[in-house]
């Protein structure tokens, strides 16, 4: 079962939500207090992995503005808090084909929710526990199947010539006085559907592989420490804080249990189990967690000391504990960033889904909203690497970083909206929720707008291989020698490589560091003079550029000092073939006080100097 669309109404902010698709991930993007957290926590309600959230308290989450008029808004019946459309996918279809039959489930529905696809419709409404369920069974064609897998003759099956469905079938088979084998065969198989009822056995078999909803937090977060003896207790008063669950979590993640550690009777045993455990949920943890690679998982068991806090003050205490190597130190989770600790704590809680609930829809409160911007890109990378091939996924956020800019089809903004009344009051029509992006005001699509412009600025001026040069002028020289080196059928510079401009030297390293993040292919070719070897220094130093990736134009123009003008000879610059004014003045230091201009003619310096026709597409070859 998949879910296709959702439907909130009547819950908190949300009057109307609108049919919101949903897809395989879904981005909710809404100003604070916009209705995200109630359109997830609402979807939650429909069929929630907790066990606390079985139904919608009507006083807390109906709109208050309209509780007192609750009975005549709804003429005495309880209001519908969602309506969810979920598409049947194969291994579904197989499980009803194999109860009733290939043309059990009505097809070809003609309507808004799609055509020539089976869909299943649950609602919830309030005061009740149980979801209502629409499922297009098709009655006859069940009987039919049933008849033919009994090989009822057709004096057999005269008894249900005129049934409309099981129910009144099973209730004609037991007036039969004395039914045949063949009969009463088909009468068992009927009674044990749920009151004798082909739909609600669908139900019953749609229902065990329907996925649930599992809400997580942004403040949902791992404890630092556990005290076994007040974890017991706790267990047995059925009180156990999430925090403690998601350690527990964390152990069997990592490949160990509280019951391991506490069980071993051998220190060696015990601690080889924490070293175990610590390098496991390193390795799996920091695929993901690129901000610093220094830190390091330790997990340790020992017993509380009396001077410590209670109730880590008695008894065996397991504790989580983060190295940084870098600093070589440790200190407790607890104590590490609220980022970190987030992000920790989420991931483990999803790497437990398989083991504890593995057909679950995951929501997402405003995931990552402690983290630094390339925390929150290494999230989306989790959730399009780990979690989406599993499980769909829907998420709430106000972060350009969070908003998907190469997939904005699954984008959806979340919009308390406000009209103006006949006397030009503000009045709210409540939450809505639009799958168009451009249709809201500018402050709810701020996150959007900011994601594109992210997007669009790193495609602009620079591309998975850029080479860094330092001025507008040495880009036209470059490319005039690159097109004339390819009418000669010569090497030249491909056309994948995009040609930035940093503005000079001292612009270089900044522009580096502005991009490193993108793990782009960055080639410098820069002027060099005496001068500035401590600026380049500073750039070796800064190590953002692998070896050789550093280009300086003496090294082409085998000169002490040089830049890209001294590629050329200077007869070059004075031949007819040059005209003045076109190209303004030179970026070049040689060349700042003459205007220049390529001609068609162009010459090169030879003899002992690297032939530039080959050292710029040479220089670059080993960059790919």
């Amino acid at each position: 079962m998949k879910l296709v669309s959702v439907q909130v109404k009547n819950f908190r902010c949300i009057d109307d939500s609108n049919v919101v698709e949903i897809g395989q991930t879904t981005c909710l993007v809404g100003k604070n207090e916009s209705g995200k957290t109630a359109f997830l926590k609402a979807l939650e309600g429909l069929r929630s992995v907790s066990p606390e959230y079985t139904q919608y308290d009507k006083t807390a989450n109906y709109p208050r503005r309209y509780l007192a008029d609750y009975d005549s808004r709804h003429k005495g019946n309880e209001a519908e808090v969602i309506k969810s459309v979920w598409k049947l996918e194969e291994s579904d279809g197989d499980m009803l084909k194999k109860e009733f039959g290939d043309e059990a489930l009505a097809e070809g529905r003609d309507d808004d929710e799609g055509k020539g696809e089976i869909k299943i419709v649950i609602s919830k409404s309030y005061g009740t526990e149980e979801a209502s369920w629409s499922v297009p069974v098709n009655h006859r064609a069940v009987l039919k199947h049933l008849s033919a897998r009994f090989n009822l003759t057709n004096a057999d099956a005269e008894p249900i010539k005129g049934a409309d469905d099981t129910r009144s079938a099973a209730k004609q088979l037991e007036a039969v006085t004395e039914p045949t084998e063949a009969q009463s065969a088909m009468l068992a198989a009927i009674g044990e559907y749920r009151d004798f009822n082909a739909t609600s056995k669908a139900i019953d078999i749609l229902n065990e592989r329907t996925p649930k909803f599992l809400y997580f937090s942004h403040y949902d977060r791992m404890s630092g420490a556990i005290s076994i003896n007040q974890l017991d207790t706790d267990k047995a008063q059925n009180c156990v804080k999430e925090g403690d669950r998601i350690f527990q979590d964390f152990l069997e993640y990592a490949g160990t249990t509280l019951d391991e550690l506490t069980n071993a009777d051998q220190f060696e045993v015990m601690n080889a189990r924490c070293e175990a455990a610590a390098n496991r949920i390193t390795d799996q943890i920091f695929d993901y967690w690129t901000q610093n690679d220094q830190l390091r998982i330790d997990v340790r068991l020992d017993e509380g000391k009396p001077e410590d806090a209670p109730p880590f003050n008695a008894g065996p205490v397991a504790r989580a504990r983060v190295r940084n190597d870098m600093h070589r130190v440790t200190v407790p989770f607890s104590e590490r960033s609220a980022g970190f600790i987030w992000f920790f704590s989420s991931l483990v809680k999803f790497s437990q889904i398989p083991r504890n609930q593995s057909n679950v829809i995951i929501l997402l409160d405003e995931p990552g909203l402690t983290l630094h911007g390339t925390a929150q890109k290494d999230l989306l990378r989790y959730f399009r690497e780990q979690l989406a091939p599993e499980h769909q996924v829907i998420y709430s956020t106000h972060s350009p970083f969070m908003v998907p800019a190469d997939n904005l089809a699954s984008v959806r903004t979340v919009e308390d909206v406000v009209r103006p009344d006949s006397r030009g009051r503000p009045c709210s029509e409540g939450t809505k929720i639009r799958a168009d992006v451009f249709t809201t005001d500018p402050q709810t699509n701020f996150p959007v707008f900011g994601a594109m412009g992210f997007e669009v600025t790193q495609g602009l001026i620079i591309a998975p291989d850029t080479l860094l040069v330092e001025g507008p002028g040495d880009i036209l020289y470059l490319q005039a020698v690159s097109a004339k080196l390819k009418s000669l059928g010569r090497n030249h510079l491909h056309s994948k490589w995009a040609i930035c401009p940093s503005g000079g030297i001292d612009k270089i390293l900044p522009f580096v560091r502005l991009f490193y993040g993108n793990h782009l292919n960055t080639v410098v070719l820069t002027d060099f003079e005496r001068g500035q070897k401590r600026k380049m220094d500073a750039l070796y130093k800064s190590e953002l550029l692998e070896d050789g990736r550093i280009i300086l134009a003496t090294e082409i123009a085998g000169q002490e000092e040089a830049d890209i003008e001294d590629f050329f000879t200077p007869d070059f610059f004075g031949s007819p073939q040059m005209s003045v004014g076109k190209l303004g003045r030179s970026s070049g230091r040689r060349g700042r006080d003459r205007h220049r201009r390529l001609g068609a003619g162009v010459q090169l310096r030879g003899g002992q100097r690297v032939n530039a026709l080959r050292a710029s597409s040479a220089a670059l070859r080993p960059f790919g």
